[in-house]
């Protein structure tokens, strides 16, 4: 399909994120035009950076040379976990307190008791911290304590923190000394100091492993400005007094992490890799290769190696002469270019039999065992800091995996390819709900492209966004692209590209308003879809079916949504059921089945989450 300009200039910027309203032209406003003509002689009210005159010709206006402005998106942060607080229990060496409580020790009131609360020096995170303190004001009675040494509870509560690393925690977070069996019964007092601080540290670490096990250890927000979550709140205090009545204090604990099919698929796959041995036997491509057909590489021979370990029977079967014939030769020949084709097809690669990045992937198993065990660990993370339940109807955006999934009835419907946004231009991880399917929509165009890439232009060419068909508007008022001062601030200058054929969100776009102004949309430039790597956008999401989207979050069939689009009119079709959607970033997740899968880290994020976790463990030690 050969485009025009118009619609080269929308594939080039398109991406577009932003929703910017414009009024028509008002009935008073003065075209330059009816300037020229004299048609109106009173006086336009004058505008915030719009040129009121028009130069005489071959006059030239000078504008003194600045630097042209910059828009930069947010930024990675140094990540600063919280640091510990001393637990303050000195509330129990009341005698008040330590009357009821210290029976089970000693002989009611005892001075040994009183004084080995009034010495506990036991640190914990803020909120756990609190929650303890708060706990033991009202608290009458020793959880983990019977006698002279712990009880079962303890024993029971130590044993799943000890295991904290099956559900991706790590078990140093909650470690606690633990008294010995045996003691010196001459010196009472140093037992009852051990005894203390071991009741007290037990209930800091149980309140620190619920907190961690229901909405994770790392803060999003504090990783980059493209995180935006709101932490769950967690009544640890509540938490502290079920354990305290409960029985069944491993089910209570092991409770807290979440029970979703997604998260217990990552559980189990972290499970069955850590039981691995750590002897892999690995194809090696080397990174940096790049094959073509007719040309020669060395790696060949590693390549026709991933595909006889990696390719379905059915697929050697159909090349066995290719296979069998095949002496680790260099050339890539016509016949080998057929096996790698029929490979990346069953991958579902694009089947050009180019070997790149995305072949070397499949062709080498993916990830390591440890590599994928990273990627797990990161995953079990940042799923708790998703809603318990996503919803029987929900949309789920992975931005690694370049997928879209819409579920209904609990079960995943369909799926599609998406373009996301680009290193440099990267979509956010977040949540929100969707609210408004709009056929024929206006492109308002984000002032990061109208400075970054509309400006440089503009200021050569003032009339480039009139001769392209935009709309310019300032301050409200629609002008010719022309008559703006493009070497002002373009704060209160809109532009927007009306809806065609050419616009850069093509039919439709799907809205869930939020203030990153990211939204799913069609696009002019369909061949994107075809590409392994899809991470081209400037920040929105693009849809490879549009209309089955649409029609899906409407409960309305792709027929009804294309007759909309076939009465050409701008409109919104508001989204009746309540759909949350999910822009998540996830380089492990499973799919329909339940199988993990394993997705390159586009933004590198991953690393970033590795870097937090050292960070709070540095702070968790002390260290911090």
């Amino acid at each position: 399909m050969k485009l025009t300009k118009t619609a080269m200039l929308a594939a080039t910027l398109a991406l577009s994120c932003a929703t910017i309203s414009l009024h028509a032209t008002p009935a008073n406003a003065l075209t330059v035009m009816e300037w020229l003509n004299g048609k109106k002689k009173q006086k336009a009210e004058p505008l915030p950076g719009v040129t009121t005159g028009v130069a005489l010709p071959g006059a030239e206006t000078k504008q003194a040379a600045k630097p042209l402005p910059r828009v930069t998106g947010p930024r990675y942060y140094t990540y600063k976990a919280d640091a510990l607080k001393r637990v303050a229990v000195d509330m129990l060496a009341d005698p008040v307190v330590t009357s009821s409580i210290s029976a089970d020790v000693a002989p009611a009131g005892d001075a040994g008791v009183r004084a080995a609360f009034s010495t506990v020096d036991v640190r914990a995170t803020p909120d756990a911290a609190k929650a303890v303190e708060t706990f033991y004001g009202t608290q009458r009675k020793f959880v983990w304590i019977d006698g002279t040494g712990i009880n079962d509870k303890a024993k029971t509560a130590i044993a799943v923190l000890a295991d904290a690393a099956s559900v991706g925690l790590d078990p140093w977070d909650y470690a606690v000394k633990i008294p010995a069996e045996s003691f010196d019964g001459a010196d009472m007092n140093a037992r009852y100091s051990e005894l203390a601080a071991f009741e007290v540290g037990l209930s800091a670490a149980v309140a620190t492993y619920v907190q961690d096990a229901v909405r994770g250890r790392i803060d999003p927000n504090r990783i980059s400005g493209y995180h935006d979550f709101k932490r769950k709140e967690v009544n640890l205090v509540a938490a502290l007094k079920n354990v305290a009545m409960s029985s069944n204090v491993r089910g209570y604990l092991e409770s807290r992490s979440p029970a979703s099919g997604d998260f217990q698929a990552l559980k189990a796959e972290l499970a069955k890799l850590r039981a691995e041995t750590s002897g892999e036997d690995r194809v090696v491509i080397a990174e940096d290769t790049l094959l073509k057909p007719g040309q020669s590489n060395p790696e060949l021979a590693n390549v026709v190696k991933g595909i006889v370990k990696h390719g379905s029977d059915a697929l050697k079967t159909d090349h066995s002469l290719a296979i069998a014939t095949y002496k680790d030769t260099p050339e890539y020949t016509p016949e080998l270019v057929a096996l790698v084709e029929a490979f990346q097809k069953e991958n579902g690669l694009k089947p050009d039999g180019v070997v790149g990045k995305a072949s070397i992937r499949k062709l080498t198993g993916g990830d390591s065992v440890a590599d994928k065990i990273a990627k797990l660990e990161v995953a079990l993370e940042q799923a708790r800091w998703l809603p318990v339940d996503l919803g029987a109807r929900h949309v789920f955006i992975n931005q690694p995996a370049f997928q879209v999934y819409y579920h209904e009835d609990g079960a995943e419907k369909f799926s599609m390819r998406t373009v996301v946004g680009s290193k440099s231009n990267q979509t956010y991880f977040f949540e929100d709900k969707v609210q408004t399917v709009e056929v024929n929509p206006y492109w308002g165009v984000p002032q990061s492209i109208i400075i970054n890439e509309m400006l440089p232009k503009l200021r050569n060419d003032p009339s480039y966004l009139d001769r392209m068909g935009y709309e310019v508007a300032v301050g409200g008022r629609a002008v010719a692209s022309s008559s703006v001062n493009w070497y002002g601030s373009t704060a209160g200058v809109s532009v927007r590209q009306p809806p065609s054929g050419d616009n850069a969100l093509g039919e439709l776009k799907i809205l869930f308003p939020n203030s990153h102004a990211i939204y799913m949309h069609d696009t002019p430039s369909k061949s994107f879809f075809k590409r392994d790597m899809r991470a081209l956008s400037h920040g929105c999401v693009r849809l490879a079916e549009p209309r089955k989207m649409a029609a899906a979050v409407l409960g309305i069939s792709e027929a009804e949504v294309g007759k909309e689009i076939a009465a050409g009119r701008n409109k919104a079709l508001n989204v009746k059921a309540d759909i949350p959607i999910y822009i998540a970033y996830f380089t492990a997740w499973p799919n329909k089945d339940g199988v993990v899968e394993y997705f390159d880290d586009v933004y590198d994020r991953d690393s970033y989450m590795r870097k937090a976790f050292a960070a709070t463990q540095k702070a968790r030690q002390g260290e911090g």
